[in-house]
């Protein structure tokens, strides 16, 4: 049998993984988007590596579009098979995935009135409202703890992986030639600490890892909690410089997280009284499901709901669901919380926002996890003086900031505690994924003082063989 790396492979977006047997059938681990790759992005959705008509199974880890992004694309050229998930990957996939439908209609639409004025031929979209529908058709859902039989040469199970609702690390048995070899597939791995979530599960031993390095060579600041970061830049922005705080946010996860946090400052009588807007359709959607699966969540926020049947409501919040409603933000004077999707600042309602805010001195964007470094997101953090956005320059005169500590993604420790379990003399051969090339070399020497020989950092479109 082979696997060959045809995303996240040296990148952190674009989850895709496509494991053959000899026999011929063929099962792709995630089938993500690429994202904030700047003038590459498109070539790189466009291009699969492998023909969709010939993968038998899709096997999802987790819902964040990029790792499941391009599924609708994958049905649109010709993919048929099932795609297994956990229950809630399923239901957030449905939202996620028919808003990024949406998304790639809208620009398409945007850009095509431009080239008919240039007398320029249509394109289509990436894919379709009605490829999203189609696709969830396809969905069979797997709880967690349970061996699946995918069909007659593999079985699945799914261990919670602590990242999002839903989230898990997939683990194959494959039987081929009357051996049965031993497959793990991280997904990308939560926190140990992690204030909603279950912690990552233990896993099986494995022959063979394929492991998400995102944060390999990073730890994440534990000594400030993040109320107590969030109050400083609500205190710095809002109430001393009397301007507007602006938070990118994915709408899975991070909207969620911050809204416990500002919540929390409720509790505690130290959330400043202000208007704190929610301006995403879809981290609405996404925080009614997550309330709908309150058995993943962590025993503290369990202990929370005793007292507190909302842990992400609090006074001041309002939630901004028309585009004429999320225009209006942009004329207000008043002091004011914004959280926005998307997390990169790529795309969304966020990016408008940013637009008309980052050339105030009393406004601050306010960045809460891992930015692509091409993304707009990547660029601010980066420390750009002048950043285009929607075709204009914008001087940068905004304060820009960032909570690492909110990272739904483990550190190098969380990494590894996440391999604790694992014998490294039994892993054959480990593959870091999920990373950028310079995190994955000082991760990978990392793992070897703990005793695993044979890593490997594969580029795209790389096949290696497994036996």
């Amino acid at each position: 049998m082979k696997i060959a790396f045809h995303g996240a492979a040296r990148t952190v977006t674009g989850s895709k993984h496509l494991l053959s047997l000899t026999n011929g059938k063929k099962y792709l681990l995630d089938c993500g988007m690429f994202q904030g790759m700047g003038a590459e992005t498109d070539g790189l959705n466009n291009n699969w590596g492998f023909d969709p008509r010939e993968v038998n199974y899709l096997i999802l880890s987790h819902a964040h579009i990029d790792h499941s992004g391009l599924i609708p694309k994958l049905v649109k050229d010709g993919f048929h098979g099932k795609i297994f998930s956990t229950p809630a990957t399923k239901d957030l996939s449905a939202i996620l995935l028919e808003d990024s439908a949406g998304i790639q209609e809208n620009e398409v639409k945007y850009i095509n009135k431009k080239r008919a004025a240039e007398g320029r031929p249509y394109i289509e979209p990436l894919y379709t409202t009605e490829h999203a529908w189609e696709a969830m058709a396809l969905f069979e859902t797997v709880e967690y703890g349970n061996w699946h039989a995918i069909d007659e040469n593999v079985e699945l199970l799914y261990t919670d992986a602590g990242h999002i609702i839903g989230s898990a690390a997939v683990h194959l048995r494959v039987k081929e030639n009357g051996k049965t070899t031993r497959i793990t597939f991280s997904g990308d791995v939560g926190r140990y600490r992690d204030v909603i979530l279950k912690s990552p599960d233990n896993f099986p031993q494995a022959d063979y890892i394929l492991l998400e390095s995102t944060y390999g060579n990073s730890l994440h600041d534990v000594h400030l909690t993040t109320p107590d970061q969030l109050l400083q830049w609500i205190g710095k922005t809002c109430l001393q410089k009397k301007g507007k705080l602006i938070m990118p946010a994915f709408s899975v996860g991070r909207t969620q997280e911050l809204l416990y946090a500002l919540n929390q400052l409720e509790l505690e009588n130290r959330l400043p009284k202000l208007d704190y807007f929610v301006d995403s359709p879809l981290s609405i959607e996404a925080t009614e499901l997550l309330k709908r699966f309150p058995q993943y969540f962590n025993k503290h926020i369990q202990e929370v709901l005793k007292t507190d049947n909302d842990p992400f409501g609090f006074t001041g919040l309002k939630y901004v669901k028309t585009v004429d409603q999320s225009k209006l933000l942009n004329f207000r004077n008043e002091p004011c919380v914004i959280i926005s999707a998307s997390g990169m600042a790529e795309a969304g309602r966020v990016k408008h926002h940013i637009s008309n805010s980052i050339e105030n001195s009393r406004n601050t964007i306010l960045l809460t996890g891992y930015c692509e470094p091409g993304s707009l997101g990547g660029r601010l953090m980066a420390g750009a003086k002048e950043v285009g956005i929607f075709g204009v320059r914008h001087e940068v005169n905004a304060e820009i900031g960032s909570i690492r500590s909110m990272s739904a993604h483990g550190d190098y420790e969380d990494l590894s505690q996440f391999l604790a379990g694992q014998d490294p003399r039994q892993v054959k051969k480990l593959f870091l994924v999920h990373g950028e090339y310079e995190v994955q070399e000082q991760f990978k020497q990392r793992l070897m003082r703990k005793g695993f020989t044979d890593i490997v950092i594969p580029e795209r479109h790389d096949e290696v063989g497994l036996g």
